[in-house]
């Protein structure tokens, strides 16, 4: 059973595929389509086309409104390298992660089962640990995948 956020989302990335890398949607057009509460979109939104995903979102209320989504371009395979290791910083949570990961294996930068096993060696279950070290050691894990990625010859 697909949920109604996945068909959301894969409605806005086929509207995103068919067009350049920018759209514009109405909220209420778009919960019209989907028979559904404004505030469901707002939830794919804002958790499925975040910058960690890649995308951009601008938002302009009143006078019917839309809603941009500009799907994030780096200008090469180093710059998105950098700015995702930029972006993990000390601490990242497993979601936080895994979107990261996501956007790596959309790029192209890792494959399926890469990305597998990134996910697995980041996962809650590989080290039992409290919480706040487990988001600090998943951040150290994941920069150094980062550093020997961009190491790597493609």
């Amino acid at each position: 059973m697909r949920l109604l956020s996945d068909s959301i989302e894969d409605f806005i990335k086929a509207l995103m595929e068919d067009e350049t890398h920018e759209i514009e949607l109405r909220r209420n057009e778009l919960a019209e389509h989907f028979q559904c509460a404004p505030s469901q979109i707002n939830y794919v939104l804002s958790t499925r086309f975040t910058p960690d995903h890649g995308y951009v979102i601008e938002s302009r209320r009143g006078g019917g409104g839309y809603i941009r989504i500009v799907r994030l371009a780096a200008t090469s395979r180093e710059e998105l390298l950098q700015s995702l290791y930029q972006r993990i910083g000390t601490s990242i949570s497993g979601a936080d992660a895994a979107r990261i990961i996501e956007h790596l294996k959309m790029e192209k930068i890792v494959t399926q089962e890469e990305a597998e096993l990134m996910l697995a060696a980041l996962s809650p279950q590989a080290v039992p640990l409290p919480l706040a070290m487990k988001d600090a050691l998943c951040a150290g894990t994941l920069r150094s995948m980062i550093l020997s990625l961009a190491k790597r010859r493609i």
